[in-house]
């Protein structure tokens, strides 16, 4: 608990009086006040996060991390857990969504082995930090013992820290997403989602890759079991992720209390991602201000968990993939509102008569 409780420590409450400099800064630009909306927005939580006036967004890195869940043996999902390492491999390989649209937005990849239930051949891609070879079936026991849950905690912070600064002490991280691979993870994920909201399990579980109606049924039934039979203390994060979450969502969770730790902003994915975050939220609630939710996933729990968070999806575009890819393209977005408050040409520099007070 030593590295997690050190980290905890060093979060910061956001100064929002950065947020409202910054505003003033927007006003002077050529345009109507307010008028890009959103994109002003994230300006001054970008500012307010770095505590810098022109923040960097040069380095962008999304933490792919993977892992599998015992809860499969019961048939949660249409695909095998043997997909789990087959996707890993097509990451190394560059052949996966995400690799596409990092490439597109100038993201590194960074693909971690979180608990995948093999040994994955060694690739200078691939960082092994292996907490187990997957969780154990949620809907009989715990998923993980509380050592474990802590452990995969640490180890998302040790992978942030690890590539935050390079051996002559550079910063190479300025923008981080995160992203999932994991067969069953939804499942995990709609456990979470329902013990820490106290919301319904129905209201909390979709189709994950596209079971059917008898499977859906089957699949709230089981998560249903697994909150029964391990009773998840809500008010506790390590005692839910341990009970019915998953190696790669406490690694993300890490990861995002890490970044916040270091001033760095979080572009957080989708619905594996959500969960996470309501982990690490759960652990330290002012992580909350450093997060930028990428989407809105159509995993029908996912607007509930942004709602809970009070965050509000940048883009909207039905993605239930996982991987890190909507992170990946709200970066692009990310990017755009800090260029506007930086290369944008103010009233006086472009020789532009301002609003005229009626």
């Amino acid at each position: 608990m030593q590295k997690l409780n050190g980290t905890i420590n060093r979060i910061e409450a956001i100064d929002n009086s950065l947020a409202e400099e910054t505003q003033k800064r927007l006003d002077n630009l050529t345009k109507p006040q307010g008028s890009l909306g959103r994109l002003e927005e994230l300006a001054k939580q970008m500012v307010a996060i770095t505590k810098k006036e022109n923040p960097p967004v040069r380095n962008k890195v999304i933490f792919t991390m993977a892992g599998d869940h015992g809860i499969t043996e019961e048939g949660v999902s249409a695909f095998p857990k043997e997909v789990t390492p087959q996707m890993v491999y097509n990451f190394i390989k560059g052949g996966a969504g995400i690799n596409v649209l990092a490439n597109h937005v100038g993201a590194r990849v960074v693909i971690v082995d979180m608990g995948v239930a093999c040994d994955l051949e060694p690739h200078p891609e691939l960082v092994i930090k292996k907490v187990g070879y997957g969780t154990k079936n949620m809907a009989l026991g715990p998923a993980m013992t509380r050592e474990e849950a802590v452990r995969s905690i640490e180890n998302g912070i040790e992978i942030f820290e690890e590539e935050f600064s390079s051996s002559d002490g550079k910063k190479r991280i300025d923008i981080v997403g995160t992203g999932d691979m994991g067969i069953g993870n939804t499942t995990a994920s709609s456990a979470i989602a329902s013990v820490v909201m106290g919301k319904s399990v129905e209201d909390m579980t979709g189709r994950g890759t596209g079971i059917d109606d008898k499977g859906l049924s089957s699949k709230i039934a089981l998560i249903k079991k697994a909150i029964n039979v391990n009773e998840p203390d809500a008010e506790d994060a390590i005692d839910i992720l341990s009970k019915v979450g998953g190696f790669e969502i406490g690694g993300l969770a890490g990861v995002i209390l890490a970044a916040a730790s270091r001033r760095v902003p979080v572009v957080i994915d989708g619905f594996i991602s959500g969960a996470a975050a309501l982990i690490a939220y759960k652990i330290e609630p002012k992580v909350k201000d450093y997060m930028i939710a990428a989407h809105y996933s159509v995993e029908i729990g996912h607007r509930a968990v942004l709602d809970h968070l009070g965050l509000k999806g940048l883009l909207d575009f039905d993605f239930r993939l996982g991987e890190g890819t909507g992170a990946a393209l709200a970066m692009s977005v990310v990017e755009a509102s800090v260029r506007i408050l930086t290369e944008m040409a103010t009233f006086q520099d472009a020789n532009v008569s301002e609003k005229v007070e009626m």
